[in-house]
């Protein structure tokens, strides 16, 4: 039996891998022009945000793990602004910001509690 990591039992993981298969399914669907810009973007910031959240718990002090925490949710902040872009240039519909919005939303949500643990 492999070893566990701990932060893939936290549910703020967890969701924040489905917000990046969210957005490289959305991105998918970008055209070809945006290869390398808004769609590159997009995953990068996105696939930072649970990266972040594990190196952030593997760190040893209080200031350490915030830090990275804090990274995740600046990445967060990232992909919102590339959503609200990318709906205004017409790269996706209404209904799927929305979704995808949510799911972001969760994540947010999930990380602002961790944050608010661990600064305790």
């Amino acid at each position: 039996m492999k070893n566990e990591r701990p932060h893939k039992k936290l549910t703020v993981w967890q969701k924040a891998l489905m917000l990046v298969k969210k957005i490289y399914e959305v991105t998918r669907a970008y055209p070809r022009e945006e290869e390398f810009g808004l769609k590159s973007q997009l995953r990068r910031a996105a696939v930072s945000v649970p990266s972040n959240i594990a190196e952030g718990l593997t760190r040893r002090t209080k200031n350490d793990k915030l830090h990275f925490l804090n990274t995740a949710d600046a990445s967060l902040s990232e992909i919102d602004t590339q959503l609200e872009i990318s709906l205004m240039l017409g790269l996706m519909d209404e209904t799927i910001f929305n979704e995808t919005q949510e799911s972001l939303v969760v994540v947010e949500q999930l990380l602002g509690g961790l944050k608010r643990s661990i600064a305790r």
